[in-house]
């Protein structure tokens, strides 16, 4: 029996409140920041509601850019990340679930072994082996490349594994019936294996999408051309100027915008990412 408990729904919502506004209170006031001059922010006391300037910033914003910082334009800084984020979620997919089909599905000398291989380079992210990296993409002339932006960073182990992990519940069923159809192993894996993984590939997508976003140490390193800047790197430069104040309003401004991209992502496939995390059956 389910008891009614009016104060306890009350308490349930009221922490969820409170939690909802932890979030959302710094995003607010990044906002309001964004739509006031940079004298106000300067001052010492924050506004709590937004300005009248908020066309005018962000007209400056996206017109002139970073002029004065050190940096290019923000549309361009937010094209450079979008097109890193993609690239790095759309290959961690290609690449892990070939890798995790081949391990799954065929059988050759040292396969096991090849899988723990790869599993074990979780241990070792990118920070840790950053020297050894930047030195094949430079000796590869891959600095101030999208290709170097993306392509040392599209490997997963995770990805791989959690693939894996999923072919492996498929019925045998479903192969052998592919097998008597006529189905080689290429069909396979298009007709059947990616249908199934639909959920699980939104799942990685979304993870490795606001992953590949995010990526700060690796874009500074790799880029010294301000037209392949990430929107991350721009933020950084925009507060730590010389000689003068920061634009918070416009760095503010910046970091609203670079908001976007991830909750749309996030918000478009939010079905299909809890699917893919919770769902068992198949």
């Amino acid at each position: 029996m389910v008891e009614n408990r009016p104060w306890l729904t009350f308490l349930q919502h009221f922490v969820l409140l409170c939690g909802v506004a932890l979030v959302v209170f710094p995003i607010w006031i990044a906002f309001v920041a964004s739509t006031h001059d940079g004298r106000s922010l300067v001052s010492g006391v924050i506004p709590l509601l937004p300005g009248d300037l908020f066309f005018e910033n962000y007209r400056t914003l996206l017109s002139e850019g970073m002029a004065g910082s050190g940096g290019g334009p923000v549309w361009l800084m937010l094209f450079n990340s979008l097109v890193m984020a993609l690239s790095i979620a759309v290959g961690k997919i290609a690449i892990s679930l070939l890798s995790a089909f081949a391990v799954v599905y065929f059988r050759f000398p040292f396969r096991m072994f090849c899988f723990w291989i790869i599993f074990a380079t979780l241990m070792l992210p990118v920070e840790v082996r950053i020297l050894p990296t930047f030195e094949v993409v430079a000796n590869l002339g891959m600095l101030n490349s999208y290709a170097g932006l993306s392509i040392p960073l599209i490997a997963s182990a995770t990805a791989t594994f959690l693939f894996r992990q999923f072919f492996l519940t498929v019925p045998d069923e479903l192969t052998e019936a592919a097998r008597m159809d006529g189905a080689g192993p290429f069909r396979f894996f298009k007709d059947i294996l990616v249908p199934l993984s639909r959920t699980n590939i939104a799942a990685i997508f979304v993870i490795m999408f606001i992953y590949g976003w995010n990526q700060y140490l690796w874009p500074l390193l790799v880029t010294t051309d301000e037209s392949f800047y990430t929107i991350v790197m721009g933020i950084q430069r925009m507060v730590t100027v010389a000689d003068s104040y920061p634009r918070w309003h416009l760095a503010m401004a910046t970091t609203v915008l670079a908001l976007l991209p991830p909750v749309i992502v996030v918000v478009v496939m939010q079905r299909l990412f809890v699917k893919g995390l919770v769902e068992t059956e198949k």
